[in-house]
């Protein structure tokens, strides 16, 4: 018999600092760097972003939507087997993040532990939190005002029918230099550069070819096609790759999870938190094709098709 896994529950968690445009060119203004919200808005689609307070961290972040995703999917973190956490702001060099967030729902239920131990993974936390505004020059006008805080979660559960028809993943390391943080801890300092640096332009142009040829080849794993979809989920990093994206695929808009104007780019959260307001918002029903697909620093980038 096939084993096969689906999505039983969707979390999101934003910190409750909400930066707008208008709250953010205000800051910026006090540190002599100039920008506006037409500016961005224009470049980017972004509105608004949310900001992690000091001392919080992608783990608590992760907590909170985990919490939600648990619930919505009616069970506790005893009943979980497998966490794996995608971020770029870890809580620290290590642990890894995954551990320290096992820990944190661990003490919710110390059953969790012994059902890691047992080997049987029959259900999963899937998790992307951030804390970008970590890593965020201020005086760069071209990269503070595009990224957020934030995380999203689902549970993956084992099942005889397909949820998750097929997938895509690709990597390419030669596009390193694209978008990176090139700082590292050595000897206690912190040696190079330790803010994200990024070539938009260049960045955009492979963005919008990577994600069609991704978003071509797992709806042909699938036997499907474009018309098919009901949903498509992105990245949401630019409106302009949104959009070009969905025409590629001769989508209308309204067949596309929009957030980054509320949430800008949060990077590993950003298509758990789309996710998420779309079931939640009810426009996400069961039975329906989604397709996820997303694409960030390293260069890496991928695509999900999946039946709700």
């Amino acid at each position: 018999m096939s084993v096969y896994s689906r999505i039983v529950g969707t979390g999101s968690y934003l910190p409750p600092r909400r930066l707008s445009n208008a709250d953010l060119v205000a800051e910026l203004a006090a540190k002599g760097v100039e920008t506006s919200d037409e500016w961005i808005v224009e470049r980017t689609g972004i509105a608004a972003r949310h900001f992690a307070a000091t001392g919080v961290f992608s783990s608590d972040l992760a907590f909170e939507a985990c919490k939600q995703a648990l619930s919505a999917a009616q069970l506790g973190p005893q009943d979980i087997d497998l966490v794996i956490v995608a971020t770029s702001t870890p809580d620290m060099v290590f642990p890894s993040t995954a551990c320290i967030l096992q820990h944190k729902l661990a003490q919710l239920s110390p059953q969790a532990m012994g059902m890691l131990r047992a080997g049987n993974a029959k259900r999963a936390l899937v998790v992307g939190a951030e804390v970008f505004s970590r890593l965020l020059d201020f005086n760069d006008r071209t990269t503070c005002v595009l990224f957020g805080d934030g995380a999203g979660a689902v549970v993956l559960e084992a099942s005889e029918q397909p949820g998750i028809l097929a997938t895509d993943i690709h990597a390419d390391g030669k596009h390193v230099g694209l978008l990176c943080v090139p700082g590292h801890v050595q000897g206690g300092e912190i040696l190079g550069d330790p803010v994200l640096k990024m070539d938009g332009q260049g960045v955009f142009k492979l963005a919008v070819g990577v994600l069609e040829d991704t978003a071509r080849a797992v709806l042909a794993k699938a036997g499907l096609q474009d018309s098919d979809l009901d949903w498509l989920v992105p990245h949401q990093a630019n409106i302009r790759i949104i959009q070009s994206t969905a025409k590629k695929l001769k989508l209308s808009l309204d067949k596309v999870l929009l957030t980054v104007a509320d949430h800008g780019n949060t990077s590993a959260a950003s298509i758990p938190l789309a996710l998420d307001k779309g079931v939640r918002g009810g426009q996400i029903q069961p039975g329906q094709l989604v397709m996820l697909e997303g694409v960030g620093g390293g260069f890496a980038w991928g695509s999900v098709l999946l039946r709700y």
